[in-house]
């Protein structure tokens, strides 16, 4: 018989054993698995529950605390109905179309700058010393301080606006980058050059993969902080998007309007953190096996 007959063999016979048998408690994890995920869901869903109701307990019997007061506190009730309003007005396509237009143009921005710099930050020394002071001094500036500063620097409100959200979306992704980076353990970085790799494959190969949960971490960060400077943003000259409706509302004291508002920059930035947060996970799939496997 001849090698490549003995090669061909060894499968089949291996086929044609028995194989292991499946634990018979494997059934019974994969169920307590599932059933943990849908109590966890469930849990989620009472908590928010629970929050609507204590909302509409404080609102109706104008719970007055002192420091804290619910007398003009629009119900859930109110805010649903001014809700229903809104999504049979033809302006909501143009509030929505606006409003992620500037948050995603901002955001893009930012992702691009901050990674960047993030990356060459955490890589060097000398950018260090020279860029990241003045990074750091400009941070903590709320987003509402730029707005003179934007109207100035920018020739048109919709270029001023998307700057704003590119503020607020920057410094985490920035941040988060160079933190990744220089998290990197060393060891990987010397066994990678000791095999012979250069500073672009160990760029590539060690440091971009080690540093990218951080990144992604940063980007969904800065998508919801983008969100949160949108009505910053619209109060520059809008008249259309969301946080311009939510101020609009507020100048013309509309209070159920106002919570309307709130509640869509709050679920579409809730929705976008995580989309982006999945997109992240998915690209970076031997993360997850390292820790399945630790």
């Amino acid at each position: 018989m001849t090698a490549s007959t003995l090669n061909s063999a060894a499968p089949a016979a291996t086929r044609g054993q028995a194989q292991p048998a499946r634990p018979a408690g494997a059934a019974r994890i994969g169920q307590s698995g599932t059933l943990g995920r849908l109590a966890r869901i469930a849990l989620r869903v009472l908590s928010v529950a629970a929050c609507v109701l204590a909302w509409q307990w404080a609102s109706t019997h104008r719970i007055d605390l002192g420091l804290v007061t619910f007398r003009n506190v629009p119900s859930p009730q109110e805010a649903l109905l001014a809700a229903g309003a809104l999504l049979q007005s033809p302006k909501l396509a143009h509030h929505l179309t606006a409003s992620v237009y500037r948050v995603f143009a901002g955001y893009a921005a930012a992702a691009l700058v901050g990674i960047a710099l993030g990356l060459l930050i955490g890589r060097s020394r000398f950018l260090e010393d020279t860029l990241l002071p003045p990074l750091e001094v400009l941070r903590p500036i709320p987003a509402v301080a730029w707005i003179p500063l934007a109207i100035l620097m920018f020739p048109s409100s919709e270029l001023s606006m998307v700057f704003i959200t590119f503020i607020g979306a920057l410094f985490p992704i920035l941040l988060n980058t160079i933190h990744g980076v220089e998290g990197v353990d060393a060891r990987l970085i010397a066994s990678a050059r000791s095999l012979g790799s250069g500073p672009a494959s160990v760029f590539t190969e060690v440091i971009l993969p080690a540093a990218a949960p951080s990144i992604v971490t940063g980007l969904s960060i800065g998508m919801g902080t983008a969100w949160f400077c949108l009505v910053t943003a619209e109060m520059i000259s809008g008249q259309f998007g969301i946080g311009y409706y939510t101020w609009a509302s507020y100048i013309v004291q509309n209070y159920p309007e106002i919570i309307v508002g709130m509640l869509f920059i709050g679920v579409f930035g809730m929705g976008s953190s995580v989309l982006v947060k999945k997109i992240g996970n998915a690209l970076m799939p031997w993360y997850f096996m390292g820790r399945k496997a630790a």
